[in-house]
């Protein structure tokens, strides 16, 4: 076990040289000192207790999930009665209590459209989404299941945080947490940002953007009023537009949705010079829309967001080319705020802020502070008892100690992980786990020299032997620090993150660097007795 060739000293010696410079761009960084930018810089990211940042929880509403899929369901089965053949006539479609039913011109089409429904109600899953009743011979009714609406809200859940996360990627922070909390919440933290209104304007935009037709056949005085002919809806103009505080009704169906984006950029109209957004559609996005404006040549559009509508445009040519222009009164900002929101996709529910906080840099500046302090006198303790204890094997203790601090540092770095305030008291916990396989192995070689057996061998057998426990004792701390970071979240995770890393560090520098130190002063002194 002492025989330590010279290549395994060098790969030993490389392995620990790598990821102490791994370390060294995060110690410039804390010092204050300025890194070269020729040479590589992984950084430990600082988490939202040591760097500042925003704290900011979403919750959603459930009831509009059901709405959607309500909504989503008519326009289904209006498009299937429609394609069948011969055509299924069917009367007005009613939404009312959460249930969509309709009536057929024809109660001997009754077998054909439930043929033609039992796919869609059955969904694609183990589980079924829809109920389909037969009432009174030509009335069809859709309930949804309770099983199918948490799926869809679970579905629109993991949807809203992907979408979450795309948009806070965008704008370039580093390490943002972004966590489901039970069914309806996300938990979102960004450290760094210290302005939580431009993350809550971002966040809490749904960016559903939607062009519908507008029904020339409302009265004025009606829309004024709210009242919107049958199959139209009423939308008030968004802030800033020239129309702002009135109102537009648009046809309920027939529209088409922007989820076949593919790209947006803020731009400038080159006839004003006004900030707008240019929107690209995919090669289905772009055929449907082609399709609705070669349909529907010389008539009104609305282009709407956030149910607000940002303009009505005449459509008086087809547009084939899957391209579009909106424009609303946009800022700079603005208008690449809604580029963000509408290259990262719409949320598929709206999402609002319940709780936000803000903190401060120079609270995170003195939690490093206190944890560096705190690092120090533990650290100087402990190297004082070590040394004290074992003399030369406490100071290649002391030595281990050191190089395994930055060894963590640099493989955090390495791997592009946050370091947080319990992250830091891993690090002190781990300056004094570190030098327990040590202490372990010291005892075992004063054991083996009690017991009468010669330098050589005590220390042999004390490696050995002690080896074995210190494995035992990391393989059970390895299971508990995974279990923390897979059922964790948080703090939590920034903790078991310190102590997993440190389970391999304390254990290649506690015992294999040790001993490859011990190895080499026996060979080179052959003493005839150790002091421990």
């Amino acid at each position: 076990m002492l025989d330590f060739p010279t290549w395994k000293k060098t790969w030993l010696w490389l392995l620990t040289a790598i990821a102490i410079f791994a370390a060294l761009p995060s110690l410039a960084s804390l010092s204050g000192q300025r890194w070269p930018d020729a040479l590589p810089d992984p950084m430990v990211n600082l988490g939202l207790d040591l760097a500042g940042g925003s704290h900011i929880l979403l919750e959603a509403e459930q009831s509009q999930v059901a709405a959607q899929r309500l909504e989503n369901m008519e326009e289904a089965v209006r498009g299937a009665m429609r394609q069948a053949e011969p055509r299924i006539r069917i009367g007005d479609v009613s939404t009312a209590n959460g249930r969509l039913s309709f009536m057929l011109d024809d109660p001997s089409d009754i077998d054909r459209a439930r043929e033609l429904l039992l796919p869609m109600v059955n969904g694609t899953g183990l589980i079924r989404e829809w109920d389909l009743q037969v009432m009174d011979g030509n009335r069809i009714v859709l309930n949804q299941t309770q099983a199918g609406l948490d799926q869809a809200v679970t579905d629109a859940m993991d949807s809203a945080t992907e979408v979450v996360r795309k948009r806070i990627d965008a704008l370039g922070t580093r390490e943002p947490t972004i966590i489901r909390q039970g069914d309806t919440r996300i938990v979102v933290q960004v450290p760094g940002l210290e302005d939580p209104e431009a993350l809550k304007a971002l966040l809490g935009q749904t960016a559903r953007l939607e062009f519908k037709l507008v029904d020339q056949t409302a009265l004025p005085t009606d829309v004024a009023e709210g009242r919107a002919p049958p199959g139209s809806e009423i939308f008030p103009y968004a802030e800033g537009t020239a129309s702002e505080g009135q109102f537009l009704a648009v046809r309920r169906l027939g529209g088409i949705r922007g989820d076949n984006l593919v790209a947006a950029q803020q731009s400038f109209d080159p006839q004003n010079n006004e900030p707008v957004v240019s929107i690209t559609f995919d090669q289905q996005g772009g055929a449907r829309f082609a399709q609705l404006t070669t349909e529907n040549v010389n008539k009104p559009f609305a282009i709407i967001l956030d149910d607000k509508v940002l303009s009505a445009p005449n459509i008086n040519e087809p547009i084939l080319g899957g391209s579009a222009q909106i424009s609303g009164g946009f800022t700079v900002d603005t208008a690449n705020n809604l580029a963000i929101s509408l290259r990262s996709g719409a949320l598929p529910v709206d999402l609002a802020v319940i709780e936000e906080r803000t903190v401060g840099p120079d609270l995170g500046a003195d939690s490093i502070r206190k944890g560096m302090i705190a690092m120090l006198i533990g650290t100087v303790a402990v190297v004082v008892l070590m040394i004290a204890t074992y003399g030369r094997f406490g100071v290649y203790a002391t030595i281990a100690l050191a190089i395994n601090v930055l060894m963590i540092l640099g493989i955090m770095a390495a791997l592009n992980t946050t370091l947080t305030l319990p992250g830091i008291a891993g690090f002190v916990l781990t300056i004094g786990a570190a030098v327990d396989a040590n202490v372990l192995i010291n005892e075992r070689i004063r054991e083996e020299r009690k017991r009468g057996r010669r330098v050589v061998a005590a220390v042999e057998n004390g490696y050995k032997e002690a080896s074995r426990a210190i494995y035992d004792a990391n393989v059970t701390n390895f299971i508990a620090g995974v279990l923390l970071f897979l059922f964790g979240s948080g703090p939590i995770r920034g903790f078991a993150v310190v102590l997993v890393i440190g389970l391999f560090t304390s254990v290649f520098t506690a015992v294999t660097l040790t001993r490859m130190w011990v190895a080499g002063w026996l060979r080179r002194t052959k003493p005839k007795d150790i002091l421990l």
